[in-house]
């Protein structure tokens, strides 16, 4: 039975994460103050809270196991190590959400990550505790975009599950067609659209201002990183790039910033909610996940953001796009390395997008979306 849970207050434009003692209500301090600090750190919420999650599922596991994290960092090195399998093992037989549906080994070693990082921190911030003796010094090899090989030392655990290779899912053309035929609303279809023609994450997508970061001389769409907006998205790692669109889903943009004037014009958010209590409001995640479980109700077919950005990347691709153009447009986060180094210029990807939309034009025929 669970018993600690994560809630949230908000304050002005910030969320706060807190983990709960279903019995009494109270907040346990430590790791409700480790996630303050991954907030104040420039954390994105969504990050946060997925945080949240990982260590209310350990503290569930801790009091099934009838122990405290003071006891745990007082455990021999066999008995960590048997302590932080045991914990991985818990998860991957699905007992952190009470169901037969199970998490790769991947999603549990992620889990017992973001736990890792909290005793990091209770190290750091409390002299009151040693460090954990499960790890060893290790080094690990990685390469750049452009071939570079590096090496750095880390701390590392032996006791994960074996890697599992995970392939990112894309959407096929058809079914997105179908998706976008499938929407009742401009909104819906322009969203669908602009994750297509971007590849931008959902949280950059959610903090567009048309007001700011539209380029309506060159069809350009800015990622501007703000940490305040008023629905949470955000950009990641504090980046900003831009992407054209096409001249179809230019119009159709168009279209829809005249067509809700009224409900925009007390707004600088291109995404609003255009129905209820918060009509008008910027859209939320939860808001762009309800539509495309709608979607899926009406069509059969599952979609989520990062689908529709690997559609973005494999569609490129195919199209003859250089990887390093894909990286840059996709915002991964090694890239201001890769660019200044390459010099891989704005003009470059204008021309490789005119490219592939002149070749794609079907998707993007507004007349039949109008």
């Amino acid at each position: 039975m669970k018993t600690y849970y994560v809630d949230y207050m908000e304050f002005k434009t910030e969320y706060y994460f807190m983990i709960r003692d279903k019995e009494d209500m109270s907040i346990l301090p430590l790791p409700t103050k480790y996630l303050k600090h991954k907030m104040k750190s420039n954390c994105s919420p969504n990050t946060v809270r997925r945080i949240a999650y990982a260590l209310s599922y350990y503290l569930n596991f801790l009091e099934e196991e009838n122990i405290r994290i003071k006891e745990v960092f007082k455990l021999s090195y066999m008995e960590q190590h048997e302590h932080f399998t045991k914990y991985l093992y818990w998860l991957k037989a699905g007992n952190h959400k009470g169901t037969s549906r199970t998490p790769n080994n991947n999603t549990c070693n992620a889990y017992l990550n973001m736990v890792f990082g909290f005793y990091q921190f209770l190290l750091l911030e409390y002299d009151i505790y040693d460090n954990l003796k499960i790890f060893n010094d290790g080094k690990i090899s990685y390469q750049n975009a452009v071939g570079v090989r590096f090496t750095k030392s880390v701390k590392v655990f032996g006791g994960y599950l074996p890697s599992e290779e995970s392939h990112g899912k894309s959407i096929e053309k058809e079914n997105l067609i179908k998706l976008i035929e499938g929407c009742d609303h401009l909104r819906d279809r322009l969203l669908l659209l602009l994750i297509a023609n971007t590849g931008f994450r959902i949280g950059e997508i959610l903090g567009i201002l048309y007001t700011k970061d539209i380029d309506f001389d060159t069809r350009e769409i800015r990622v501007t990183y703000r940490s305040d907006n008023a629905n949470r998205a955000r950009a990641k790692n504090a980046e900003n790039r831009s992407l054209q669109i096409s001249e179809g889903t230019f119009e159709i943009l168009q279209y829809y910033l005249s067509e809700n004037r009224e409900l925009l014009k007390d707004t600088d958010y291109l995404f609003i909610n255009l129905h209820g209590k918060t009509k008008g409001k910027p859209m939320t995640i939860n808001g762009v996940y309800s539509v495309l479980k709608t979607l899926e109700k009406r069509t059969g077919i599952k979609a989520t953001p990062h689908m529709l950005r690997h559609y973005f990347a494999n569609e490129r691709r195919a199209a003859g796009w250089d990887l390093l153009l894909i990286a840059k447009a996709l915002g991964h986060k090694h890239i201001s390395t890769t660019e200044a180094y390459l010099d891989v210029r704005t003009e470059e990807l204008c021309d490789a997008t005119n490219e592939f939309y002149e070749k794609n034009m079907d998707l993007y025929r507004i007349d039949d979306f109008l």
